[in-house]
């Protein structure tokens, strides 16, 4: 295999010397580069081509010359913003100023039908591959997984992403933000690190695993260590953070060999929920009034726009509001409208303020004079605005996950701290829609453009001449890797580490760089999303009618989504915001298309369809603490563990026994997990022995001993006792274990202390970026008036045990559930 040039040399350009150009190093010198064909990644190792004696006087060294890759192939800075709809920023209609992605649309173009998958791990799973979500184990986030290929959230080895595949011809490469596709069962310090950006070919990693995090207090990593920048420094915040570590890491490479070009993967977690801008952002926001009209009237304003700007045809209609299931703004209280404009203005001020700093971020490449020849590719949304907050949005996401939906009145008294970090923020799902415009539904709708059109902006000036252009033709998230190795001159691999690739699935879109009415070579899309179906072939397009309204996260599954939708078919061609539905006048067309995305559904490992959303989180897979019931611990401080590598205290029975040895008034976390927003801890408040149940923030359980103890060694104890079925009630398709009461009692050297029952638990999941902490605490208080973090014990931990006692079904609870379950399915 031709896998280095024959000779080593630089590429034949530099060959031809002049006064003003340096000959090229010759073969086998220290600065000797070359290029490879990359089709078998890593290279073979280059042959020697010196001369070795027995002394080093008369041999000849021989250095493998560096890779490096093709001539002037340029930088790449690709950009994923999260939960953003078409039509909220201004490149794209919206009214919320985003002045930096309107410079970067100036100096290049605006891709107007471009496609993601409708959730974020999918979507970013296909964005770094090439390939289908499903293709690449990413049919559903990371958190949903599920034990077949389309659904186990595993990158194989068959699959490199960009990062290896730039990496191993010559780039640098790092990864900043948001990181949703490690699998849950490897998200701890424990690894193994292989699906981590630093095991997938990116060299640097700078943000957080998982769907979302604070940004105030976020679940951190420096590569693959916890990290906790925020302790002490209380306006820290994770926006700005991100762009001034990759603003170091750009200017640091320079420093080192300004030759060498990068790949910037640029993630932040922004817009996604928690909406976490910093108060400058939101009195400037705010003060433009962008939201007083209402969602109503916002939507006729971007669509105006958006006719204006050219990013939607002059005969586009705007779809229909959805009144069937959402308020019109006239309909409100005046107390339900001023909270819903607070939400609007904070979402606002987040992406306002993200813009911001990614602009710092293309300033520092500009200042170093390579933006001349970067690829940037700025992807506004990595699916549609998000509906998860509740029609009446919610002060904090991990209610809305659980089924909990507040009143507004009950949400006023978070009104002053909205996006602080007193707040897990979402706001209410008529702005998505209206964020959406002009597209029907939101997030996690595979079958309908408000789910997943999103705006791109691409600049490369020192190819791109067509300053300020549109580009309509419909492209996927699948094409980009196959646009930057386009524009790279680098093949995709056949072979990496001795294991032979799957094909990539996208098309390149640099064809439209120079041709703005050439059609589009991506003919044939299929989507799929938690059931919901639809395809797109050749300016037609089929969607499956969704059953479930997204935002309501917690019920039962259907269970036959492969029968249990309706189709309406769409000609997009000539109808651009799929308004009107003609199925009914091309039943043929329906028949034709359904087949045809069943056929593509077998080919890229869409099967079996499952349409369970929120209770898939509980769904069993491998983790770090799967099947066990007991759990000991040395004693040693141990801070930073994910969910996944702890064990599950929700819908079941625990014990948690603590041997400690105390001073005088020992303060300070014995074990935590969970935070603000939702978790337990026990720990020592001047000497009294604590136990706190936060209940999403909605009230607070204390169990306390009435006295401090004295100093040396005490045993301590928690147990529950939980009154319900748990998790087992979910193979019968049926949630009535989740969730149900219990009692709890704290012992102090084997006599109880203290008593109190639990008339609800927390049904399904605690916070997802707070974590499990031993003899200290990060994140985030349980309680805020009890302590504050880090909150060291002062004391010793001997051992710390864990037991857990999961309910069991007898025969006639299951013949109960069969029974539900079998009659649900009859009265369908």
């Amino acid at each position: 295999m031709n896998q280095i040039a024959a000779d080593a040399t630089a590429p034949a350009s530099a060959k031809t010397a002049t006064a003003a150009t340096p000959a090229a190093p010759p073969p086998g010198a220290p600065d000797a580069t070359t290029t490879i064909d990359g089709h078998v990644l890593p290279p073979f190792p280059q042959k020697f081509g010196g001369d070795i004696q027995l002394n080093a006087a008369q041999s000849k060294p021989f250095w493998p010359a560096r890779v490096v890759p093709p001539k002037d192939a340029p930088n790449i800075l690709l950009i994923l913003i999260d939960d953003e709809g078409f039509g909220a920023p201004s490149t794209f209609g919206g009214v919320i100023p985003t002045p930096e992605l309107d410079k970067v649309a100036a100096a290049g173009l605006r891709y107007t039908n471009f496609h993601t998958t409708s959730l974020c791990s999918p979507t970013r799973a296909a964005l770094i591959t090439g390939r289908n979500h499903h293709s690449v184990g990413f049919g559903v986030i990371s958190e949903q997984s599920t034990g077949f290929p389309g659904y186990n959230s595993i990158i194989g080895k068959d699959s490199a992403t960009i990062g290896r595949i730039l990496l191993e011809n010559g780039y640098r490469t790092s990864w900043y933000g948001k990181d949703h596709n490690v699998p849950t069962f490897a998200a701890s310090q424990a690894g193994p690190f292989d699906q981590w950006p630093t095991g997938m070919g990116f060299q640097h990693f700078y943000g957080f695993v998982g769907g979302d995090s604070s940004q105030w207090q976020p679940n951190l990593f420096n590569d693959t260590t916890a990290i906790y920048p925020y302790i002490g420094h209380p306006t820290w915040n994770l926006i700005t953070a991100m762009a001034d570590d990759a603003i170091h890491w750009v200017n640091q490479l320079n420093d080192i060999d300004p030759s060498m070009p990068f790949l910037l993967y640029y993630a932040p977690g922004a817009t996604h929920a928690p909406h976490h801008p910093t108060p400058e952002w939101v009195e400037k926001v705010s003060a433009m009034h962008l939201f007083d009209d209402g969602w109503n009237k916002l939507r006729d304003t971007i669509f105006a726009n958006q006719k204006k700007l050219g990013v939607i045809p002059q005969d586009a209609k705007l779809t229909p509001w959805p009144h069937d299931l959402l308020k019109n703004w006239d309909e409100l209280t005046d107390e339900e409208r001023k909270l819903f404009i607070r939400q609007a203005d904070v979402y606002a001020a987040y992406l306002a303020y993200t813009d911001h700093e990614i602009g710092r971020v293309i300033q520092a490449v500009k200042d170093l004079g390579k933006l001349d020849n970067t690829l940037i590719i700025y992807i506004n949304g990595d699916n549609g605005a998000s509906a998860e907050g509740s029609p009446n949005g919610t002060p904090s996401e991990m209610m809305a996950f659980n089924g909990v939906t507040l009143p507004v009145k009950e949400q006023m008294k978070w009104y002053d701290v909205w996006g602080t970090d007193q707040t897990y923020n979402h706001y209410a799902v008529p702005w998505a829609w209206a964020f959406d415009t002009p597209f029907k539904w939101t997030k996690q709708i595979p079958s309908f453009f408000g789910g997943t059109r999103n705006g791109v902006v691409v600049s490369w000036p020192d190819r791109i001449k067509d300053k300020g252009g549109v580009r309509d033709q419909f492209h996927h998230v699948i094409d980009v890797v196959p646009t930057i190795l386009e524009a790279t001159g680098i093949p995709a691999p056949n072979m990496v580490d001795g294991i032979a690739q799957k094909p990539i699935e996208g098309v390149s879109m640099v064809y439209s760089f120079d041709q703005a009415n050439a059609p589009t070579p991506h003919k044939t899309q299929y989507f799929e999303m938690m059931g919901v179906q639809g395809l797109y072939n050749d300016g037609w397009m089929l969607s499956a009618v969704p059953k479930r309204p997204p935002w309501e996260l917690f019920g039962t599954a259907i269970q036959d989504p492969a029968t249990a939708f309706t189709f309406e078919l769409y000609d997009v061609r000539h109808d651009w915001t799929q308004n009107t539905d003609v199925a009914a006048q091309n039943p043929q067309k329906v028949k034709e298309m359904t087949d045809q995305m069943f056929g593509e559904f077998a080919r890229y490992q869409v099967l079996p369809l499952d349409a369970s959303v929120a209770t898939r989180l509980v769904a069993p897979r491998p983790n770090l603490t799967a099947g066990r019931r007991v759990f000991n611990y040395g004693g040693l401080p141990m801070t930073g563990l994910p969910t996944s590598a702890a064990p599950n205290l929700l819908n079941t029975s625990y014990t948690i026994t603590a041997e400690v040895d105390v001073p005088k008034e020992a303060d300070g976390v014995v074990v935590k997990q969970g935070g603000r927003f939702g978790g337990y801890g026990l720990y020592f408040l001047k000497g009294k022995p604590t136990f706190t149940w936060n209940l999403l923030d909605l009230k607070r359980v204390k169990w306390q001993g009435p006295d401090a103890l004295a100093p040396g060694k005490h045993t301590i104890v928690y147990d529950f006792k939980y009154d319900g079925l748990g998790f087992a009630t979910l193979a019968f398709n049926n949630i009535s274990g989740l969730g149900r009461p219990g009692s709890g009692t704290l012992s102090v050297d084997g006599k109880i202390v203290a008593t109190q029952k639990l008339d609800r638990t927390i049904p399904l999941t605690l916070p997802v970026d707070e974590t499990f902490d031993i003899g200290s605490a990060t994140g985030t208080p349980v309680d805020d008036s009890d302590y504050q973090i880090p909150f060291a014990f002062t004391g010793k931990i001997d051992k710390l045990n864990i037991t857990v006692e999961p309910p069991v079904l007898t025969e006639d609870d299951k013949k109960k559930l069969l029974e539900g379950m079998q009659a649900a399915q009859d009265a369908k």
